[in-house]
């Protein structure tokens, strides 16, 4: 069986080339998917992110790629980076109200915390629900940088302190996964994953 990797490029992921190569350090192969046809075309499908909510389902709205990734989502396991992980959601709050992918019951709001925002730089994962892709990775500290949280109840994977505050790290609900943190900037823990991610 055939295990392509689709990263899909929709114009804000500034980390596009970062995960590839973290994927393919992982054992995983490759596609950059920029159309509908590509997307169809890879067994799963990862939305890294870097950048703002509207701009990214903007970009995706433009590719023709919100209603191909609804058509996918019961059959291809699909992994969210950041603000990959928040476009899952069904609204975000970055520059004005914003419709996300509405795979996750969850809204994206901005950090209010007693500290510097954005929370940058590495935070261990408390896990709430474990799933495929943390595993052996419970005790392991992974690469944060953001300053929106996802705020969610009902399927929170792991929870993260900063300045005494926890926000949801990971989420998971039938073949959806996502990551606030970064993997690919994560060291081994993030490849981890990664793998953990191509074995599914």
């Amino acid at each position: 069986m055939s295990n392509v990797i689709g990263i899909v490029n929709y114009g804000v992921a500034g980390n596009i080339h970062s995960v590839q190569k973290a994927i393919e350090k992982a054992g995983g192969k490759v596609k950059i998917v920029n159309t509908k046809e590509e997307l169809l075309a890879v067994d799963k499908i990862i939305l890294p992110g870097v950048g703002s909510f509207r701009d990214a389902m903007e970009e995706l709205h433009n590719k023709e790629l919100v209603e191909s990734l609804k058509e996918v989502v019961q059959e291809k396991s699909i992994l969210g980076i950041c603000l990959g992980m928040q476009i899952l959601t069904s609204l975000g709050f970055e520059y004005g109200k914003t419709a996300g992918l509405g795979f996750i019951n969850a809204e994206v709001k901005p950090m209010l915390v007693d500290a510097k925002v954005p929370h940058l730089g590495f935070s261990s994962i408390e896990v709430i629900k474990s799933n495929a892709i943390l595993k052996g990775l419970e005790n392991e500290e992974f690469y944060f940088m953001h300053s929106y949280e996802v705020v969610n109840y009902t399927d929170i994977a792991t929870l993260t302190s900063y300045a005494n505050h926890k926000f949801v790290s990971s989420i998971h609900k039938d073949k959806v996964y996502g990551v606030q943190f970064h993997p690919e900037k994560s060291r081994d823990a993030g490849i981890r994953l990664f793998t953990n991610f191509i074995e599914l």
